[in-house]
C-alpha cells in the first residue's frame, strides 16, 4: 500500500512536469495561510502515515510526512518525551510533514533550538520523481545532514518531503510558570541579564507591560529559580503557554485599531525597543517580536528599514498585502543560492512555486 502511494507521488509529479503544470503540496492544510499565495493541483499526503521507528533510548522519532501531529506527541507523552522545539499545531489536521516544510517553532525555541535543530534524516521525491535520503537517525551520522536540514522552513519548494527523522527530549520533571510587571525595556535587560547565567528558562513573553516566564527543569533548580526570581506563580502556566504557541493569546485577534497584518519580527536579542506604530508582544528572550500593523508598502518599508537597522528581518506572517513580499528580500548572492537549489532538486518547477519569493 505505501509502496503504491509513492508510485501514486511519483505520476503525480512527473505527470505535472511533462504538462508544465504546478503542484501544491498539502497536508492537513492547517498552515496554507503562510508564505506568498500559491496554486497548482494539490498533491494530498495524508494518506502516506505513520510511525516508522520510535526508539526512546535513542532519543529519535522516524514517521512520515502524512502522520497527524497529534500522534506524534501522544507517542513522546506515552515514553515521557517531546518535541523540543514545541511546534504550533493551528489546527488538529496538523501533520509532521507540515511541521518540517514550515519550519515553525514555539515558546521553547530560544533555550531548546529551532526544527532544523532536531532534524537528523530526511526522505524526499525530487522534481524527476526520484527518491532521495539523506542523513540518518543518529547524531553522529553526518552524511547529507546540511540538506536535512535545509528542508526544515522549505514550504515544500524543493521536494515532496517524504519522511523525517527528528531527535527528541524529555518532559521536563518540574515547570512553574511566573508574572512580573516591567516595562519593555526592563523586561528586555533582565531577560538578557538572565539568559547568560545558568537558570532554567524555558519561555518567555512580554505583553503590555507584564512579563511571563516559564522555568523547567530539574526540581531543585526550578525551586532554586523561583525563589531567586520571585514574582507571582501563574497556576494555569501550562494553558497559557499553549495559547501562546496557538497564537490564541488575546493580543492576536483582529481587527485591531486598523492594523490588518500580523508582522513576526526577528531581531537579536540585546535589541532594545523598536519604535513603530502598533502593539507588540515579545517572545524568546527578546528576539522574537510580533507586531499588529498595515502591510501597505509604505508601513512595509518602515518596519523592514527599522529591524534591519538592528541587525534583523521581518516577516508579514498573517493577513494583509502579500504583494509587499511576505519573506524579506534576499541579498542577490543569497538569492543565487535559492534559485540553483530550486533548479537542482525541482528543475521543472512543479512543487510550490512563488512559495516563499
Amino acid at each position: 500500500m505505501l509502496e503504491q502511494k509513492i508510485e501514486q507521488f511519483r505520476d503525480q509529479v512527473l505527470t505535472a512536469a511533462a504538462a508544465r503544470q504546478t503542484l501544491r503540496i498539502r497536508g492537513g492544510g492547517t498552515k496554507d495561510w503562510y508564505g506568498q499565495a500559491f496554486d497548482g493541483d494539490i498533491l494530498d499526503t495524508r494518506e502516506y502515515c505513520g510511525i516508522v521507528d520510535y526508539e526512546p533510548t535513542e532519543l529519535v522519532i522516524t514517521a512520515r510526512c502524512g502522520t497527524p501531529l497529534v500522534e506524534i506527541e501522544a507517542a513522546l507523552a506515552a515514553r515521557q518525551q517531546m518535541l523540543a522545539f514545541e511546534p504550533p499545531h493551528f489546527g488538529d489536521a496538523a501533520t509532521f510533514g507540515g511541521v518540517v516544510a514550515a519550519g515553525l517553532s514555539g515558546p521553547r525555541r530560544a533555550t531548546s533550538g529551532a526544527v532544523r535543530d532536531f532534524v537528523l534524516g530526511a526522505v524526499l521525491m525530487d522534481g524527476k520523481g526520484d527518491v532521495l535520503t539523506f542523513g540518518g537517525q543518529v547524531m553522529k551520522n553526518v552524511a547529507g545532514y546540511d540538506v536535512s536540514r535545509l528542508l526544515a522552513g522549505s514550504m515544500g519548494t524543493l521536494g515532496l518531503m517524504l519522511q523525517h527523522s527528528v531527535k527528541v527530549l524529555p518532559l521536563a520533571v518540574r515547570e512553574a510558570t511566573l508574572r512580573f510587571e516591567l516595562s519593555e525595556i526592563e523586561a528586555i535587560r533582565r531577560l538578557n541579564e538572565w539568559g547568560g547565567q545558568p537558570l532554567p528558562l524555558s519561555a518567555s513573553c512580554w505583553h503590555d507591560g507584564v512579563m511571563t516566564v516559564r522555568l523547567a527543569g530539574a526540581q531543585a533548580a526550578v525551586e532554586a529559580a523561583v525563589r531567586q526570581f520571585g514574582g507571582e506563580a501563574v497556576a494555569d502556566g501550562p494553558l497559557f503557554w499553549a495559547g501562546l504557541r496557538e497564537q490564541q493569546h488575546p493580543f492576536f485577534s483582529f481587527p485591531a485599531h486598523g492594523a490588518d497584518s500580523l508582522w513576526r519580527l526577528s531581531v537579536p536579542s540585546t535589541a532594545s525597543a523598536i519604535v513603530l506604530k502598533g502593539e507588540q508582544l515579545i517572545e524568546w528572550g527578546g528576539a522574537q517580536r510580533w507586531l499588529k500593523a498595515g502591510s501597505d508598502a509604505a508601513t512595509a518599508r518602515n518596519i523592514r528599514g527599522a529591524v534591519t537597522a538592528v541587525g534583523g528581518h521581518a516577516t508579514l506572517f498573517r493577513g494583509g498585502d502579500k504583494s509587499v513580499g511576505v519573506f524579506q528580500p534576499l541579498a542577490p548572492a543569497i538569492a543565487r543560492i535559492h534559485e540553483r537549489l530550486k533548479a537542482s532538486f525541482d528543475p521543472s518547477h512543479v512543487f510550490n512555486p512563488g512559495r516563499m519569493y
